[in-house]
């Protein structure tokens, strides 16, 4: 095996192992979670959850550190998941009775999850 494909794998299993991780707190905490790795025609968004009303668009990031977790998410990727929270509000009206907000999930290597509630919203995408 190469070691870029090893690599990618690598990534990939640490990626879905802060999902499981950073899902498991979102229940634990008494959300319910909708979906996980959706796929839109504007991206794919982590998960989506909903309590309350409040519908959560969730990114995921893990990091080596926290900090360098909730650096991570660019304009871009916020750009993504707000497309991604119209087609999702259009295909499912009955979720975020009671508000949409996008959270980001940050989850270090030894599985400290750290929740950035309500992290941004429409025009707070910054240029990176």
């Amino acid at each position: 095996m190469n070691p870029r494909s090893q690599r990618g794998r690598i990534a990939y299993a640490v990626g879905i192992a802060a999902e499981d991780a950073a899902c498991a707190v979102l229940v634990k905490d008494g959300w319910t979670i909708h979906a996980r790795r959706l796929r839109t025609k504007a991206g794919e968004v982590d998960a989506i959850a909903e309590k309350d009303g409040i519908l959560a668009i969730v990114e995921i990031k893990a990091r080596p550190t926290l900090a360098e977790a909730a650096l991570s998410v660019t304009a871009r990727q916020q750009s993504r998941l707000l497309g991604a929270c119209d087609l999702i509000l259009g295909e499912h009206p009955d979720w975020g009775a009671n508000g949409v907000r996008f959270d980001i999930l940050v989850v270090n290597p030894a599985g400290q999850v750290r929740r950035i509630a309500d992290a941004f919203r429409l025009g707070d995408e910054r240029p990176r």
